[in-house]
Formats: structure tokens, sequence, C-alpha cells
């Protein structure tokens, strides 16, 4: 697993308090990277960076919405002023809740897109006005399978994260001059708090009482971080527009 190591990287993860983004976060640190963690709640995030410092790693943590290009400039200046470069992007941050499409207000609407495709755009674009003179990065889209199938009582969040696929793609081959990778992941249904306490998980044990097969069972939030290192690592150095998704059967 050497060459999937991130050694002398600096990383950037947005939503890095929790569930996925705090697993990419701690992932990245193992194999070497410099983390710089955001999210809305600064607490969260300083339990995260504590816990990747105090395992030997070097991390940061910046309060960020990202919705808002003054605060993802900051994070964004934040982190070149003290680890002198930005390598790997990933765009985590994410929201949504149920609601019919009949019953979606206007500003629902406007909240979960500009949280799930805005601020991917406000990210992915102020990442790049580094990463573009330096002549290399990686970015790392978290999309969700929902942007492929649609959305049934979330049709606002799966609209977004379907912007997020494409996005992908366009700045795949906008920034491939500059040397600069662009990826997403689209998970299926993964373990996190938000999933367990919605009591939505598949049942860990067959009809028969015997364990479920692990395609069968939700995806681990290691399983996501697992894969966003080799996207950020030199074996994927010539992947770039691809969307990777991340279920298991029924997922």
């Amino acid at each position: 697993m050497s060459r999937f190591e991130l050694k002398g990287k600096v990383a950037i993860v947005t939503g890095g308090g929790s569930g996925i983004g705090e697993s990419i976060a701690k992932e990245f640190a193992k194999v070497g990277a410099k983390v710089v963690v955001t999210s809305r709640k600064q607490e969260n995030l300083d339990r995260v960076a504590g816990e990747i410092k105090a395992a030997g790693g070097e991390a940061l943590a910046i309060t960020t919405d990202v919705r808002v290009p003054e605060q993802v400039e900051n994070v964004i200046k934040q982190t070149v002023d003290t680890f002198g470069q930005l390598d790997i992007m990933v765009n985590n941050a994410g929201a949504g809740f149920p609601v019919k499409i009949e019953e979606l207000s206007p500003n629902g609407w406007d909240v979960i897109i500009n949280i799930n495709l805005k601020g991917v755009f406000l990210c992915s674009s102020a990442a790049a006005r580094v990463m573009i003179p330096q002549k290399s990065g990686k970015i790392i889209n978290i999309a969700s399978v929902a942007g492929i199938n649609g959305s049934p009582s979330m049709a606002h969040y799966g609209a977004a994260k379907a912007g997020v696929i494409n996005f992908t793609k366009s700045c795949s081959v906008e920034w491939a001059q500059h040397n600069i990778n662009v990826n997403c992941i689209a998970p299926g249904m993964i373990e996190t708090e938000g999933v367990r306490s919605q009591q939505i998980l598949t049942a860990e044990r067959a009809g028969d009482g015997t364990a479920a097969p692990a395609l069968r069972l939700p995806g681990k939030v290691e399983d996501i971080a697992n894969l966003a290192i080799f996207l950020a690592s030199e074996e994927a150095d010539h992947i770039t527009g691809e969307m990777f998704v991340c279920r298991g059967v029924g997922g």
C-alpha cells in the first residue's frame, strides 16, 4: 500500500467534522497527508483535528460555510499560509431532508442546492486558483447514487448531486491542461450517524439467521475514505472525469 501514501501532500476536507468527511480526513492523515478539516461546527472540527494530532498527524480546523465565497477563500488562504501548498480538495460537505416535491418550498430547494452544489463550485474554483499555477492537484467530489437514480422524497438532494456529477466532468476537461484531476465518488447506503438515526439500515442477518453477505449490508465510511485515498494518490494520476459508484446490492 506504500504507493497509495499521501506523504507531503496537503488536503482540505469539507464536511470533515463527522461521517464520511471525518473518515476521509483521518485516513488521509494515516497515510501522511496534512489535513485541513472544515464544517460549520467548530466543536466537531476540534475533536477530529485533535484525534489526528494525537495519532501523530498534522491537522488544522477551520469553521467554514461552503455557501459563502469569503469563507471558502479564507480556508484556502489559511491552508496555503500554514502549509505552503494545496494538493487535494475533497468536496464532501452536504445536507438533505425528506419532503414531498409539492411541499418543498423555494427556500428549502435553495438551501440544499447551495450546500451540495454551489459549495462544490465555490470550493473547486478556489482550489483551482492555487492548483493551476503549481500545475498539479486532485479534486474529489462526493456525489451520491441519488444523483444517478433520482431520490423520491429527496428530489432537491438528488438534483444537486446530479449537478455535482456533471460539474465534475466539466471541470476535468477544463483543468486537464493544468494537470488537475477531478473525479467524484457516488456512495450508496453508508452507515453514518445520520443513516443510523433514521433506522434505514439493511438487516445484518439473513432470513435464516446467518450473517448477511457484506455486499448486502450498508457500506462503511472507511470504504469511501479508501477510494478517496486512491484517487488522491499518484496511482490515479491518469484518471479524471470519472464517477465511482460505491455500494452493495440495493445500497
